[in-house]
């Protein structure tokens, strides 16, 4: 089991939630009790334009969540900061979860797993790394 060391904070919120600021401080508050320095926050917000209004809950991507160019920042930021784990704020399915993963090359939790956890947190098993290229 490694120890997490450090993380970054992902969410997506619709453009009715105003206190999105508040969820990721709680979020990182919580992180911080548990020794887990936060490295970054990654905001994904829906229904702000015109187009996204109709489906302010609902997933950007099935597999992903949020849109390709917040994953791509979110990825980069994870290998230039040597990060641990991404948490998202939000509820993900296990084929997020499993997607997000593979595609982040580190496990992915979500705030329940964070609330839940005890004193610590700890990784159980390998970690995903993102097939190389060629």
């Amino acid at each position: 089991m490694a120890p997490i060391r450090t993380a970054v904070l992902v969410g997506l919120f619709s453009a009715k939630v105003r206190d999105h600021q508040d969820q990721f401080d709680a979020l990182e508050a919580r992180l911080g009790a548990l020794g887990v320095r936060v490295c970054g926050r990654f905001l994904q917000r829906r229904g702000v334009s015109d187009g996204g209004v109709r489906l302010l809950t609902a997933p950007l991507s099935r597999r992903f969540l949020i849109r390709s160019g917040k994953l791509a920042q979110v990825a980069e930021a994870c290998e230039t900061d040597h990060v641990d784990v991404v948490v998202f704020v939000n509820d993900l399915t296990g084929y997020q979860r499993a997607s997000l993963s593979v595609r982040l090359g580190r496990p992915v939790l979500t705030r329940a797993d964070v609330t839940r956890s005890g004193q610590s947190l700890v990784l159980a098993g390998k970690r995903h790394r993102r097939p190389r290229r060629r």
